[in-house]
């Protein structure tokens, strides 16, 4: 039995390919940027002190990923944070593929709308290279986790890389993708 492309892979492959094609109008069909992988990362300082918050956070990063995370260790120690070379203070997911795609479907259609207060991510928030990072203040906001077992608020950062050279070529990509991005502020032009 074959297994059914995740709805965002579909709707790339179908539709956003081409509308970035006659939007920049590229010579090569290689040169379309895609989203290549997503990476979750959670910093736990709490884990110094008490390491059932990490196996929290592990747990929480397991269930909203769908694979296992890497647990991270500190790369220095730093006595005022009691922190020791070697000690593990956080976890992280790669996600690839079929995978990525329904996280970033997910991220999209039920994740970013649960936000509290929300009214769009920032625009700006790309590194030069066409890769977006956002970060979310609390992990409750995804669905699959049940707030009576997960009651520690536990943020973390979402990077989506992508191949894009430019950070407006990189915009483009997400706005077709359904990226909820903030409108531009119009700037003020006097009357006088």
């Amino acid at each position: 039995m074959a297994e059914s492309k995740p709805r965002m892979q579909v709707r790339y492959e179908e539709t956003i390919r081409k509308a970035l094609a006659d939007l920049h109008s590229y010579q090569n069909p290689h040169q379309i940027p895609r989203v290549e992988k997503i990476t979750l990362n959670m910093g736990v300082g709490a884990a110094t002190g008490d390491k059932k918050v990490l196996d929290l956070a592990y747990e929480a990063m397991t269930e909203i990923a769908g694979q296992k995370p890497v647990v991270t260790l500190a790369r220095k120690s730093i006595a005022g944070f009691r922190l020791r070379e070697g000690m593990p203070i956080g976890c992280m997911v790669t996600l690839r593929r079929q995978r990525m795609f329904e996280f970033l479907d997910r991220l999209i259609s039920i994740v970013l709308p649960r936000v509290r207060d929300f009214r769009g991510i920032n625009r700006n928030a790309f590194d030069g290279s066409g890769n977006y990072t956002l970060g979310l203040s609390e992990q409750l906001v995804f669905s699959e986790l049940n707030p009576d077992k997960f009651t520690r608020p536990q943020g973390m950062n979402i990077t989506i890389v992508t191949s894009a050279k430019t950070n407006d070529e990189a915009r483009d990509l997400l706005t077709q993708f359904g990226m909820p991005f903030k409108a531009e502020k119009k700037k003020k032009t006097d009357a006088a």
